[in-house]
């Protein structure tokens, strides 16, 4: 009992953390997932309950002062108290789904003095919603890092370090694994896109059909939703590097001789990059730098893949859109993606050198599975975490707006038209440099449709807040981009199939079939 009293009133200093904790303490052992989520519920609802007399008592002599008086009259004041009480379950759950507007929101429903009663049943609703999902969500990744077990309730309660834990390595994990859940950045997707989800529901029943946005793109199969063919899109694109696709059917041996007939056919050598042709998120992409590799790679997988020439440089996202109809279209956001190293100091092993650099520390476990952990690199050597641009698989991703010129522009423009049928989505590009991105030099890695994202959205300077606007904008778009190509003939994917598609990750047989580019070579299947 002393324990979920503790949960309870530890909501009052920080309700995430204390929910993540909380499922620390049920991935554990230490507490069962009902008492939990129920300390957490009362802890939340009571916080949100003095949120709200707060800006009853408080809030309402500040708007009195003549200062205040001026730009927010009672005629202001009333209309809002209208607008809010017409809309507050929606309002009070969505600033329950998105950090940051929660404060905001409860406060004003104070002083606005909107019905106490259901604003209560309001908060209650969304902690009850919200609640379970964020414990339930901490408990299941929690097992990700057992050795917490042992953690104090009250460490994992209010974040404090705490020196008997153990050794400095478990408490440098131990605060990874809590800025991973409390930074969004590194939060999983369907846990980052809770709020979006209704959103997207909202424009699908607004434009009068769920799956609107698969005809955003006519040319790309689902509008590039999922499962499409990577290597049918890039077959259609120029500034592409050279690559081809191995058939399933081909046995691992004979795949690793296609590959060494393309290089020879190509004329160039190792590194090249393996991906299936069907893939999300950097799922199944590596690079090859020997035999070795391509051998281990074949037997690992035995999907289609795709072999790619290797470009070194610099990586970046460029995020593009155009509506039906224009002539031209825009660029809505443009990511820098880094690829974090450390660097020796001729004492501490790769290990240590993660978990003391403050932000490849709370990706410790995904850098040291590819690293040799106990090495120790020279004094001024420098390690790699990350070689491929997935925030996913480690790199960093910044804003990059700042790179946007008119050569840029017009070098996408010309890319963006020369694949028929495409309007909406990001490439991910290499280039040799700033300038070269600048000048619209740069070559085409990937064209991702529908379902990418305005990838600078993960920059830390970038708050959760907008965010969001940038992706409920994005989905807006495409809405209205698949809502133009309906009136044009294009037809969105039924619900059916569109189930299909998801649960499958394959194209119903009803749907296009895309180019794919095969080796030219005689080998056989």
């Amino acid at each position: 009992m002393t324990q979920l009293l503790l949960i309870a009133l530890a909501t009052f200093a920080s309700e995430d953390l204390t929910c993540i904790a909380t499922g620390a303490l049920i991935a554990s052992g230490r507490l069962s997932f009902v008492p939990g989520v129920l300390a957490c519920v009362f802890g939340i609802f009571a916080g949100d309950l003095l949120l709200y007399f707060a800006g009853r008592l408080a809030g309402r002599p500040i708007v009195q002062w003549k200062a205040v008086r001026r730009f927010l009259t009672d005629e202001k004041l009333e209309r809002a108290s209208a607008w809010l009480s017409q809309r507050g379950a929606i309002v009070v759950i969505i600033s329950r789904f998105t950090p940051g507007l929660r404060l905001p929101t409860y406060v004003a429903a104070g002083i606005l003095r909107t019905r106490f009663w259901t604003f209560a049943t309001y908060f209650l609703l969304a902690s009850v919603i919200w609640t379970p999902v964020l414990v339930g969500a901490a408990a299941l990744l929690g097992k990700s890092l057992p050795r917490l077990s042992y953690l104090g309730p009250a460490v994992l309660l209010v974040g404090l370090p705490l020196r008997s834990a153990g050794s400095w390595q478990v408490r440098r994990r131990a605060l990874g694994w809590i800025r991973r859940r409390i930074r969004w950045e590194f939060w999983p997707p369907y846990l980052a896109y809770l709020p979006v989800i209704p959103y997207i529901l909202y424009l699908g029943l607004k434009h009068r059909s769920l799956t609107l946005f698969t005809a955003a793109n006519p040319g790309i199969s689902s509008g590039g939703f999922v499962g499409e063919s990577k290597s049918g899109i890039l077959a259609r694109l120029s500034e592409v590097p050279d690559f081809c696709l191995l058939a399933p059917s081909l046995s691992p041996p004979r795949r690793f001789l296609a590959v060494q007939s393309f290089l020879t056919a190509r004329g160039f050598s190792y590194p090249v990059v393996l991906k299936p042709d069907v893939g999300e998120r950097g799922t199944g992409v590596a690079i090859a730098r020997n035999d070795g590799d391509v051998i281990d790679y074949m037997r690992a997988h035995s999907e289609a893949v795709i072999v790619q020439k290797y470009i070194a440089g610099l990586e970046f996202g460029i995020f593009y859109y155009r509506y039906p109809g224009q002539a031209k279209g825009h660029i809505l956001s443009i990511t820098e993606k880094r690829f974090p190293v450390i660097t020796g100091d001729g004492c501490s092993t790769v290990e240590d050198l993660v978990l003391r650099d403050e932000r490849a520390v709370c990706l410790a476990n995904l850098y040291l599975r590819r690293l040799h952990r106990d090495a120790v690199p020279a004094t001024g050597e420098v390690v790699a975490l990350a070689e491929l641009g997935s925030h996913c698989r480690g790199a960093i991703f910044l804003n990059g707006a700042a790179y946007e010129t008119q050569a840029l522009r017009d070098s996408v423009e010309g890319l963006a038209q020369s694949h028929d049928g495409f309007f909406f989505g990001r490439f991910d590009v290499r280039t040799p440099s700033i300038a070269d991105l600048r000048a619209g030099r740069f070559e085409v890695l990937e064209l991702n449709g529908v379902s990418a994202e305005a990838t600078h959205i993960y920059d830390p300077a970038v708050s959760l807040f907008e965010a969001y606007c940038v992706l409920f904008n994005q989905w807006r778009i495409a809405f209205e981009i698949g809502a133009l190509n309906r009136r044009a003939g294009v037809l969105p994917m039924s619900l059916r199939d569109f189930y299909y598609l998801v649960t499958s990750r394959k194209e119903p047989a009803v749907s296009c079939k895309q180019p794919h580019v095969f080796l030219p070579s005689n080998v056989d299947s």
